[in-house]
């Protein structure tokens, strides 16, 4: 029986916006579409997942190595320009939080969970802004906790991270499941630690996980729901 469900931030719940994006690059002489920005993204992700990237100083330098991705996917060349355009873009995330934008799906799946009877932690690897940002953008009301590697000094993959956000739910590994869109920080992390990963894979560029997949946060709940 599930009890309580952990949620990662970005991939997740939030994403880059990707108008504020393509502004920047069309102030630095960059032009390209967010459409097409966005649709780099989960091929930038799934191109990240690897373990040496997890060895990077910091989520802060994977969330920059992942927008050069970004950018390359979608056709552009990485240049003096570009790099201007993602230092001013660095500097608005600092202060602000660059993933800012609500999937549609979100708010209806949040409420849906949590009228199912479940709890609900964030715990994002991210740079000390979310949760102002989640406040920001209205997600705080619609989750119990949320928590900032930042802030805690600790990120995914290590368990202590997942173990911390246990004891502040005051919950059971054994009735959580951990939701994640990467595959070594969300689902390696979450297994260390004894609780059940389940990878949400929108673009279904992960079909030889070992793991449960799921396409949305609707097929979340519908999972969820069938094995109560």
């Amino acid at each position: 029986m599930t009890e309580t469900v952990f949620l990662d931030a970005g991939g997740v719940l939030v994403n880059p916006n990707w108008s504020r994006v393509a502004e920047s690059l069309h102030a630095h002489g960059v032009t390209v579409e967010p459409e097409a920005l966005a649709a780099a993204d989960p091929h930038a992700r799934r191109a990240l997942d690897h373990p040496d990237n997890l060895r990077a100083a910091g989520d802060g330098s994977r969330g920059w190595l992942y927008l050069d991705l970004v950018l390359t996917r979608a056709g552009l060349f990485l240049s003096e320009k570009t790099g201007a355009a993602l230092r001013e873009l660095r500097e608005y995330h600092d202060r602000h939080n660059l993933w800012e934008s609500v999937p549609d799906e979100v708010p209806a799946a949040l409420k849906r969970l949590r009228g199912m009877g479940l709890r609900l932690a964030v715990v994002s690897n991210a740079n000390g802004t979310v949760r102002s940002v989640f406040e920001r953008i209205g997600l705080s009301p619609l989750v119990d906790l949320v928590l900032d590697s930042r802030e805690e000094g600790v990120e995914k993959p290590d368990p202590r991270f997942f173990a911390l956000a246990l004891s502040r739910m005051g919950a059971r590994a054994e009735t959580t499941v951990h939701v994640g869109d990467l595959y070594e920080a969300d689902v390696r992390g979450a297994r260390a630690a004894g609780i059940e990963p389940v990878l949400l894979d929108r673009a279904g560029l992960y079909p030889e996980a070992d793991c449960r997949r799921v396409g949305s946060l609707a097929a979340l709940a519908d999972w969820l729901e069938a094995r109560e």
